[in-house]
């Protein structure tokens, strides 16, 4: 089996876990803590930043499906040269923190350059709904994206910058909006849907519960120190989705 078939099957089974490093995560020796952790703890995929150094020592180092983040054609072009099993444009969330917006139009033109660029070389493409956009105009974008023969479609928040409740408050509170939108784009078309943005092993259970069939995790993880601390979270991801998977089986 593929690493890409490997994670269309998690999908399937309503439990893949896609470990974020982050689309403007540099920090080479942050990165490489990250893909160990992920590789060791049964993660589903690993996604990282569109820098071609990165793609190739990731690359190397790793058997677990490579996604690469960028919201430049040209690059995700490029990390499908450089060995990436599938791209995402969007992971806009740590964008919107330098001043950037995208609309509708601008993910659709995006999608379109790409596919052009890429011609017969079509990978597992993944596409993130801008969590700036109102509801309806998500469930549109999300649909016209479903027709163009999109793979996966991930949900985000929106980032804020006034301050937050403590404990777990403050989780879910930062969690909410993409949980929302889960629930509002899954019920809305047939592709599977990740939720990204402020996933973590306490509102994790949520996003399955909403129609997820695929969490994606970052700075939950990323922001860590220790190896160790990294893997006993990605570990625990890890179960809640496992857990998941037993529960829809039940369901049938």
């Amino acid at each position: 089996m593929s690493r890409i078939e490997l994670f269309r099957q998690h999908l399937r089974e309503k439990r893949a876990v896609k470990v974020i490093a982050g689309i403007d995560n540099f920090d080479i020796e942050n990165i490489k803590k990250v893909v160990i952790s992920a590789n060791e703890s049964g993660a589903s995929a690993i996604d990282i930043c569109a820098d071609a150094d990165i793609i190739r020592e990731v690359r190397s180092m790793t058997e677990l499906p490579l996604f690469v983040s960028s919201v430049k054609p040209e690059e995700l072009v490029q990390a499908v040269e450089l060995g990436a099993d599938a791209i995402e444009l969007g992971n806009f969330d740590a964008l919107y923190k330098k001043g950037a917006s995208f609309s509708a139009e601008d993910v659709l033109s995006l999608v379109h350059q790409t596919i052009d660029m890429l011609g017969d070389n079509r990978v597992f493409f993944s596409v993130t709904i801008p969590g700036e956009l109102d509801v309806t105009s998500q469930i549109e974008l999300a649909r016209k994206l479903e027709t163009m023969g999109i793979d996966l479609i991930q949900t985000e928040g929106y980032f804020s910058k006034e301050a937050q409740a403590d404990g777990v408050r403050g989780l879910i509170e930062r969690a909410q909006l993409t949980l929302a939108n889960t629930i509002e784009i899954s019920r809305n078309i047939d592709l599977p849907v990740m939720t990204a943005s402020g996933i973590n092993p306490t509102t994790a259970p949520f996003a399955f519960a909403a129609g997820a069939s695929a969490i994606g995790v970052g700075s939950c993880i990323n922001k860590m120190d220790s190896t160790l601390s990294m893997m006993a979270t990605i570990r625990n991801l890890v179960e809640i989705a496992e857990k998941n998977t037993q529960h829809v089986l039940e369901l049938v």
